[in-house]
């Protein structure tokens, strides 16, 4: 494939006011030495001076595979001139560097799966890029991009999958961020417990749901897959053996958690300190729940269209009756409408400018209004949106407004650069939550454990609509325990020894043959559409210049990465829809990227080609051989 031809750079975004007076708030213009830009942010691309750049990943004890793409790309970026620093960072600390300082050159991370492609509207609109969470961190902006956006939102079938392809196209050629592999999460779990409904990921909320001790299980064996006890390599497409047949301790199941946030935060609008907020929403419930591919009624007893989408429409949503929260206040029609004016702006009105929640604003946006029909009954007012993705609205967690209402009040957050646009309700850990979810939280001993207990009074107990058949009757354990574990071998270790019955989180591949060798431990595979990524900041030169995050794109190794950082659990990819049936054919991958091909083979840079190539883009480099922007 030939080489890119030179962008027209366009203008770097400046700097809010609301990010200034945290600047100058956090003492950040200070304590950092060198060159400064208009808009308040170091400058590292001083005009005829070489090039820096820091790459910012999670350090090795939380995420082995970011930190070696990361530091593959500085290698790669120091052979063609690029003085590249690769900076370990804690997990909380980097998402609130990426999500909401937005203080970053490059990052490497995973991005957690999505069900609709809709996603990629708050990711990549320019309308978000002054917006917390993952609301287009890169400040990207095409106005092409934002108005094929928006035209998907109205379309389906055909009409909208072609939209879909030619957005990706567009990012691919754009390249605000580099997809670099979807994975395959590896979790260990002890023949104690059986999967039920979710078999394919226990660590989901319809999962841990259906969860059980295996001496209760009469299913047909079918899902977990064993690993091979000569190699310890599972493979992909095999069935399961029979588990050995033994009692969970006391009726409570222990799984491991590898990332703490989840054990000092129980904040469900978080967005640097939720993952995949697979815990929370155990203790939320939402309207509707995505169940074999479709939101289907949950807390919502039944809902009703009215109206002609995409054109404008409305739906009543007929809440269940008998809804309680954990603390034993009724659940009403008040609370759903409160949650989604909420998630709009989270300080109700009382600031300035709105402050919508870092996670789950984008989906609350479909909406145009929310009223209050009767005790029980909401109306949603849609507008140019289609109903598959007005349907995303019905799956946010429902809020009590008795609990939420006062954390509306502005607050202060050290390291988080804004003063106006800070609520209570987006710093607040929540560490006693109040949910209507069908788990209830017990206690929680802050970074170590989390304990939580089934809600007795949950309308499981006592559900009979067919979608909801294989969770009636609640859990079938008496608690579900969460507790830390530093890493993948701990986490196997804390199994082999009776204190927890599997791994919540994946584990590195590495610790297969271990699993393989040991007749109590069993492997569960689960295709995912998380994907890693490496992000770049628009706002920066020369990140601000398409044809440079092409070629920045071109040192990275996919295929190898696939291979060897992922070591086969994994699959390369060139669009953030790779694992959808929206997938853009242009993009499929066929032994290499259709996209931003490697410069090199096997791991390895071809260092003049590469090189030739920023020259070609019109870069330049000193008699040192730095590159230098002009």
């Amino acid at each position: 494939m030939p080489d890119d031809p030179p962008a027209e750079r366009p203008p770097v975004d400046r700097i809010g006011r609301r990010r200034a007076l945290g600047l100058i708030g956090t003492g950040v213009f200070g304590l950092l030495g060198g060159c400064y830009g208009p808009d308040g942010l170091l400058d590292r691309s001083v005009p005829g001076e070489p090039l820096s750049v820091s790459i910012k990943s999670l350090p090795a004890d939380a995420d082995t595979r970011a930190l070696r793409i990361a530091r593959f790309l500085a290698e790669n970026l120091t052979a063609v001139g690029v003085d590249a620093t690769v900076v370990p960072t804690r997990r909380e600390t980097l998402m609130r560097d990426v999500l909401v300082n937005q203080q970053f050159d490059v990052y490497v991370a995973p991005f957690p799966e999505r069900a609709d492609p809709d996603f990629l509207r708050p990711l990549f609109h320019s309308r978000y890029a002054e917006t917390a969470g993952w609301y287009n961190p890169f400040g990207f902006e095409d106005g092409d991009v934002d108005s094929l956006l928006e035209l998907q939102r109205r379309q389906r079938g055909d009409q909208r999958r072609q939209t879909l392809a030619t957005i990706q196209e567009q990012l691919s050629r754009a390249q605000p961020l580099s997809v670099v592999a979807f994975v395959d999460e590896l979790r260990a779990l002890s023949s104690s417990v059986a999967l039920g409904y979710d078999a394919n990921d226990v660590h989901s909320k319809l999962g841990y749901l259906t969860l059980s001790p295996a001496e209760l299980d009469t299913r047909p064996d079918q899902a977990v897959r064993p690993a091979t006890e000569t190699t310890g390599t599972p493979e992909r497409t095999e069935t399961t053996r029979t588990p050995e047949r033994t009692e969970t301790s006391d009726g409570t199941i222990r799984m491991t958690l590898t990332d703490e946030r989840a054990l000092k935060n129980l904040n469900p609008l978080s967005a640097t300190a939720r993952g995949d907020g697979v815990v929370t929403s155990l203790l939320y419930d939402s309207l509707g729940q995505r169940i074999d591919g479709r939101v289907r009624p949950w807390l919502a007893d039944s809902w009703t269209w009215s109206g002609e989408l995409p054109v404008d429409g409305t739906l009543d949503v007929s809440i269940r009756e008998d809804a309680t929260w954990h603390d034993g206040t009724d659940l009403d029609a008040n609370d759903v409408a409160f949650t989604y004016r909420f998630l709009s702006d989270t300080s109700m009105g009382a600031l300035e400018d709105p402050v919508p929640a870092p996670r789950f604003s984008g989906r609350a946006s479909l909406l145009t209004d929310v009223e209050e029909l009767d005790n029980t009954t909401v109306r949603l007012a849609f507008d140019s949106v289609s109903r598959a993705v007005a349907r995303e609205a019905l799956t946010v967690p429902v809020l009590p407004a008795h609990v939420w209402e006062s954390r509306a009040s502005e607050a202060l957050a050290g390291g988080i650069d804004t003063e106006e646009t800070l609520t209570e309700a987006v710093v607040w850990a929540n560490r006693d939550p109040v949910g209507s979810g069908p788990l209830q939280f017990r206690r929680l001993q802050p970074q170590e454990r989390l304990v939580l207990s089934p809600f007795e009074d949950h309308f499981l107990a006592d559900a009979t609509a067919t979608h909801l058949r294989p969770f009636a009757g609640g859990v079938a354990y008496d608690g579900l325990t969460f507790r830390r574990a530093p890493s993948s071998e701990a986490a196997i270790s804390l199994i082999k020894n009776g204190d927890a019955e599997g791994t919540g989180l994946g584990i590195a591949p590495s610790s297969i043959p271990t699993i393989g060798r040991d007749p109590s431990l069993n492997l569960s595979v689960t295709p995912t559409r998380t994907f890693y990524h490496v992000g770049y900041n628009a706002r920066r030169p020369p990140f601000d210049d398409p044809a440079f995050r092409r070629l920045v794109a071109r040192l990275l190794d996919k295929g190898y990465f696939a291979d060897e950082v992922f070591e086969g659990y994994g699959d390369p990819a060139a669009s953030p829809l790779a694992r959808t049936d929206s997938l853009a054919p242009s993009l499929a991958w066929e032994q290499r990227d259709p996209a931003t091909p490697f410069f090199g083979e096997n791991g390895r840079l071809d260092t003049d080609r590469a090189r030739g190539a920023f020259r070609d883009a019109g870069y330049q480099y000193t008699d040192e051989g730095e590159l230098v922007v002009t």
